[in-house]
């Protein structure tokens, strides 16, 4: 049986609470989260004592423990990504396979950053937000499509990427610019790519779930609300990630999202305004 660990901001988190159950049922019993590590204990739920009691998984007392017993290396704080440098720079090192959780980085530089401790060790690494793998995205066809207006709940530096991750896997990693076109209430971010093509990412509000309209040329266009069971997918990719070690997602691909999410926040400032993209 092989062995998980997680490390996070605080393990009192939807994420952390759901996936050891997922993970052990995605692997038939033959992985299981054993080990964890909080950084601090959740300001408005149990401790990190407390949740590894919940779960019965050990409570280790550093990273580097977690990193020494694990197998295999999970790094959360979905929420929180300001910390994944401090809380996944020995993961990294340890050339295990090693997720990490949406969103991957707070900002371009530290997602290179991330990725060069990884590809310096030889580990194996990837992150995703789990609306990629639904099945209403990844049947749709890539070829010819030319313009995409998607929304969805949550606030655009939280939530956009379960929007832009879906894009960027459709159309490409060629963005070139982004624009903010949206309210102080409402973040709209339009996405321009090399070759003229276009993505619009729109965060309305709680009342909205995920949707997407796909325009493609020469005229064709298609309605997409994901339905399936998107987070059994990602898991079950989880899985084969850590048994193969190869990971689903291009690096490409990832930092170009967190380059969209950056500068789509700073776009803010400067509205209806193209904000050049770095290569």
């Amino acid at each position: 049986m092989k062995k998980i660990g997680f490390i996070d901001y605080y393990l009192d988190e939807w994420h952390a609470n759901q996936y050891p159950a997922w993970i052990r049922d995605a692997s038939d019993g033959n992985m299981i989260v054993a080990y964890a590590y909080g950084l601090k204990d959740a300001e408005n739920g149990i401790s990190n004592a407390e949740w590894c009691e919940k779960y019965g998984v050990e409570l280790l007392s550093s990273i580097e423990e977690v990193v020494e017993k694990s197998d295999y290396l999970i790094v959360l704080s979905p929420d929180h990504p300001e910390y994944h440098l401090q809380l996944a720079e020995l993961a990294l090192g340890s050339g295990k396979p090693t997720y990490i959780d949406k969103t991957f980085a707070p900002d371009r530089t530290s997602a290179l950053q991330l990725f060069a401790w990884a590809e310096e060790a030889g580990t194996p690494i990837f992150s995703s937000s789990a609306l990629r793998y639904a099945t209403e995205y990844s049947e749709l066809e890539k070829t010819d499509i030319e313009y995409i207006s998607s929304f969805g709940p949550g606030t655009f530096e939280n939530y956009s990427i379960h929007q832009i991750e879906p894009i960027v896997a459709l159309i490409g990693t060629d963005a070139t610019r982004v624009m903010y076109v949206g309210t102080p209430e409402t973040p709209a971010v339009l996405i321009g790519f090399a070759d003229g093509r276009e993505a619009l990412v729109q965060n309305i509000g709680s009342g909205c779930p995920f949707q997407a309209a796909v325009k493609y040329r020469p005229g064709e266009s298609k309605v997409v609300q994901p339905a399936s069971n998107f987070f059994q997918l990602f898991i079950t990719d989880l899985v084969r990630f850590f048994e193969t070690g190869k990971p689903y997602v291009p690096k490409a691909e990832t930092v170009t999202i967190i380059t969209i999410i950056e500068f789509g926040v700073k776009a803010a400032d400067r509205p209806f305004e193209w904000i050049e993209l770095p290569r």
